[in-house]
């Protein structure tokens, strides 16, 4: 497996910085080039008052998307990586689709470890990327407590 473009993926949280040194590292004994990406959730909604309208975005997605690049900047600084922040209906699915379009070789991601309820309420952006994607997906899952 010829490895020349990794992408790492971000929450913005804690708990996704835990992948970035053993992925970094490995990029470097690779000679593979890393991409670190955060998806903005665009819960598209039809307008009020006209419920047979198309579908529009929040109207502040736009500061949304930039608040996201500083937050971003400020996770990757003193990084060598590329960063890139993209809106998506669907985070899974927007991880997928940049990896694709992008030719990325691997995908890789941290999983908060969500059970119960929380994982219910909340899905598992991660587990929908191991599912749907065809390129190769390196999962770090949260350290037992």
């Amino acid at each position: 497996m010829d490895i020349k473009h990794i992408l790492l993926t971000t929450d913005l949280s804690e708990d996704a910085l835990r992948p970035f040194t053993p992925v970094l590292e490995l990029a470097r004994e690779l000679g593979a080039k890393v991409t670190v990406l955060h998806v903005v959730q665009d819960l598209v909604v039809a307008p009020h008052g006209a419920p047979l309208a198309p579908p529009i975005s929040a109207p502040n997605l736009s500061a949304v998307i930039e608040s996201a690049e500083r937050q971003l900047t400020e996770q990757c600084a003193g990084m060598e990586v590329a960063k890139a922040v993209i809106s998506h209906e669907n985070p899974a699915k927007g991880v997928v689709a940049y990896a694709v379009e992008n030719g990325v070789d691997l995908i890789a991601l941290s999983s908060h470890g969500r059970t119960g309820f929380r994982r219910f309420a909340l899905g598992s952006v991660a587990e929908n990327v191991l599912r749907h994607s065809p390129i190769p997906v390196l999962s770090f899952h949260r350290p037992e407590e």
